[in-house]
């Protein structure tokens, strides 16, 4: 329970894909929001990569074991109706002499492999609508307080915005734009919401390369291609959607992924980041995405950077909790058996 009274207590992402946890995980979160508030206090989740993921549909990292603590009595008849919405379309394309591309082709036997019992749940409880998906599209990928730049990752100078919130506007409406075109793709009879990221891009993909060759025929034979069949809106989406690669949500060098604060050459003049965050008026950045090999809290660029991801998830990074308490510009690392003061930014 919240016990912080007006403390600001910022996690940096990841409460997901780490283990059977994960829903306690964002039910406690959920609840201390509640409890700081009522306090006079604020705890605040910032999204990390595993989260955007979620959002997105990249269940990659999501485990058999997760998917099951999602799972109630309905699971098995849930699992069924989705199979038999996804068995649909494919006879439905079957049956209009349509070509029937490989994403709908999965056997019972094969998508109830990779669709576990809880999996219908856990996409529905991470959907627009869904309790943990409507809390965490509210959230922000990089909040700052009192000159700290909190976020899960890191900035890379290369690709540094104008403002900070730039960021959290760019994730929010990648979110956003692939929310929509699922709601196409489904109303359009060409994807159900268990569909993944991967299997999402492939219908995208397969709706492209079907209207080309539609086009390219009528072409052949001196006409114009039959505009009834072409889905003109939903092929501008699919065009678009297919340049993810680009977004700051799946670029390895966006935000949500970024690793040179951890691996760039320290320089206790703080390098680039020095005039990074006097761009953004800040002091430091205070990320976690890298698992510090000494399991402890670290500083590097001269204060300027404190890594905070000791490997907590002990039963897979052999790590320990940890926590940065920052008061002023005092900084010290918390840890069960000690506190350990660190070096800020030298004052001017």
């Amino acid at each position: 329970r919240w016990s912080g009274g007006r403390t600001q207590f910022i996690q940096t992402g990841d409460y997901t894909d780490r283990g059977e946890g994960t829903r306690a995980v964002l039910d406690l979160l959920m609840t201390l929001e509640q409890q700081a508030r009522g306090a006079g206090g604020r705890a605040f989740a910032v999204l990390g990569n595993h989260e955007v993921m979620n959002l997105i549909g990249d269940t990659r990292d999501v485990t058999r074991e997760i998917f099951a603590t999602f799972a109630d009595a309905n699971s098995e008849k849930k699992r069924t109706q989705a199979w038999e919405q996804y068995a649909r379309i494919g006879a439905q394309k079957l049956a209009k002499g349509e070509p029937v591309a490989d994403v709908y082709r999965q056997t019972r036997e094969a998508w109830l492999t990779t669709h576990p019992p809880g999996y219908v749940e856990y996409r529905e409880a991470f959907a627009p609508r869904g309790k943990y998906g409507a809390w965490l599209r509210d959230k922000p990928i990089v909040t700052e307080v009192n000159g700290n730049i909190f976020m899960h990752a890191g900035i890379s100078p290369a690709l540094a915005p104008l403002k900070l919130d730039d960021l959290n506007i760019a994730v929010r409406d990648e979110v956003r734009r692939l929310d929509r075109f699922v709601d196409r793709l489904v109303e359009a009879g060409l994807a159900t919401r268990t569909f993944t990221l991967q299997e999402i891009l492939m219908v995208a993909q397969n709706e492209i390369v079907q209207a080309n060759a539609l086009i390219a025929a009528a072409q052949a034979e001196g006409k114009q291609p039959d505009r009834g069949r072409l889905n003109v809106p939903l092929l501008m989406e699919a065009q678009e959607i297919l340049k993810i690669d680009g977004w700051v949500s799946i670029n390895p060098e966006g935000a949500l992924w970024y690793r040179g604060l951890a691996t760039e050459p320290d320089d206790p003049s703080g390098g680039p980041f020095a005039a990074l965050l006097a761009k953004y008026g800040a002091k430091r950045f205070v990320t976690g995405h890298t698992p510090q090999q000494n399991r402890s809290i670290n500083t590097r660029f001269g204060g300027r950077v404190v890594l905070i991801d000791t490997g907590m998830l002990a039963n897979y990074y052999k790590g320990r909790p940890a926590a940065l308490e920052i008061v002023g510009d005092r900084l010290t690392a918390i840890y069960e058996t000690e506190r350990v003061p660190l070096i800020g930014v030298p004052t001017p």
